[in-house]
């Protein structure tokens, strides 16, 4: 019962971030708005869980906080471009260049923890770029899009193995709190090296109620139930179910917003074949981790 539980949970907390892309459509304030409201709502709403719920220190060493700044800095970079794609393409485009995050990961990680190269992971990588080049030529109008969505891929992979050193450090709620503040600190910078911090103010109140649910229920919360969902579930779970996300969410695109979001029939197989590689590159890599631990044992 516990399984089947923390199973449905799981799918849940995809399903709730393939919709993010969802709601970024719908809010129709600029990206740098959009992520500058995201990032403060949430981190307030993770401060007041720490704090008020779980009565928690957030107390940590000066080298830690500026590491989660660092971090979370890049984290904001991701959810700009991010949502920037969306703004200038739709949800399909930027969903299916997160495809990319594999692939970035398998160069970064060798070059971050000073191990080999993985042969598999690079081959399956050079298949997902394929995809990528076959997308790029037949969605051509969409380049600036798909530019901003490997970018945006690149910086996602850039913070996912960074947080693999910080991890233990101090409490995940912690961790996740202090690299939104950072994210949200970053995306200020931005607005006030802009100009256009004034635009914050002019927000009207419709979106602010879709940017208040996007930052609770779509981020603050699936973030906190990802970390309680580690004493049930294995990272290899966890990992093979989030490359549903773009599933999800390209799914929910089309029935939601229609015409905007029919793509050509390459499009979709290119993505499907993505997708398949990067569940390939898992499975390969669970079966390995119990080859390990049989001859350990």
């Amino acid at each position: 019962m516990m399984f089947r539980s923390s199973q449905f949970r799981l799918h849940l907390i995809v399903f709730l971030w393939g919709f993010t892309a969802i709601l970024g459509k719908l809010i129709t304030v600029d990206a740098l708005e959009l992520v500058f409201f995201r990032m403060l709502f949430a981190a307030l709403f993770l401060y007041l869980f720490i704090r008020v719920v779980k009565k928690q220190s957030m107390k940590v060493s000066r080298k830690l906080f500026w590491q989660l700044i660092g971090v979370g800095g890049l984290m904001g970079g991701h959810w700009l471009c991010f949502f920037y794609s969306i703004k200038i393409s739709n949800v399909s485009i930027a969903l299916s260049c997160l495809a990319t995050v594999t692939l970035f990961v398998s160069i970064l990680e060798p070059i971050i923890y000073r191990r080999k190269l993985d042969w598999v992971e690079l081959l399956l990588g050079l298949i997902i770029v394929s995809c990528m080049l076959l997308i790029f030529n037949v969605e051509f109008e969409h380049k600036i899009g798909i530019i901003f969505g490997v970018i945006c891929a690149f910086l996602g992979a850039s913070f996912t193995v960074l947080n693999g050193k910080l991890f233990g450090k101090t409490s995940s709620e912690n961790i996740i709190f202090y690299e939104i503040f950072g994210g949200w600190i970053l995306v200020s910078l931005f607005l006030l090296g802009s100009g256009e911090i004034g635009s914050v103010i002019n927000i009207d109140w419709k979106n602010i109620l879709l940017l208040l649910l996007l930052a609770s229920f779509f981020t603050a919360y699936p973030m906190l139930e990802s970390v309680k969902l580690m004493k049930y579930i294995s990272p290899f779970t966890l990992a093979l179910t989030v490359n549903l996300e773009p599933v999800y969410g390209i799914i929910l695109a089309y029935f939601i917003f229609g015409k905007s979001e029919e793509m050509s029939p390459v499009f979709y197989g290119a993505s499907a074949i993505m997708i398949l590689a990067i569940i390939v590159n898992a499975v390969i890599k669970a079966r390995r981790r119990k080859t390990a631990e049989a001859v350990i044992h």
